[in-house]
């Protein structure tokens, strides 16, 4: 990792991270943002999980659940990643080896490869799914209890990063 040390600390030293350590309120701002972006993010996106897997809403067909829920994963998302952003180049010199924030973005990483998986092949027979006498398809189901865990295991690791 020793070719990205330089370029980690140009953006551990540049103005906005400086700010940020420096200022007594800054920070836990920025991690109260984060936490917000948290709770709607995985709020909404676990919901539509858990429905396509067939664990909450069996009453509503994912299509419903999935419409209503992920402009909120959207906005969660954007806040979690701006603030998320912002708290790393706070820390960058100091955490960029830290093994939990490395298993945090190969988490987020999966994550997002699941995603495009699951839009490429399941996503677009969603509105079929959970009508009268319709199941949810195994392989969607599989990939919504995976990104469910896969988020899970983002906001575990990402916890751990300030202990270790």
């Amino acid at each position: 990792m020793d070719f990205i040390q330089p370029v980690i600390q140009v953006i551990y030293d540049s103005p906005i991270p400086t700010s940020i350590r420096e200022s007594e309120w800054t920070f836990p701002i920025i991690q109260t943002f984060h936490i917000l972006g948290i709770l709607l993010f995985y709020g909404a996106i676990g919901l539509v999980d858990l429905r396509i897997v067939g664990f909450v809403l069996k009453e509503r067909p994912a299509r419903d659940v999935a419409d209503g829920l992920l402009p909120i994963a959207w906005v969660g998302f954007v806040v979690m990643a701006v603030s998320g952003g912002l708290l790393f180049a706070a820390q960058a010199a100091k955490i960029y080896t830290n093994l939990f924030l490395l298993t945090k973005f190969g988490l987020i990483l999966l994550a997002g490869l699941n995603l495009v998986v699951f839009h490429r092949f399941a996503g677009r027979a969603i509105a079929i799914w959970g009508g009268e006498g319709r199941t949810t398809p195994a392989y969607a189901r599989v990939s919504a209890g995976l990104s469910f865990l896969l988020w899970t295991g983002v906001i575990v690791t990402g916890r751990f990063i300030a202990y270790f």
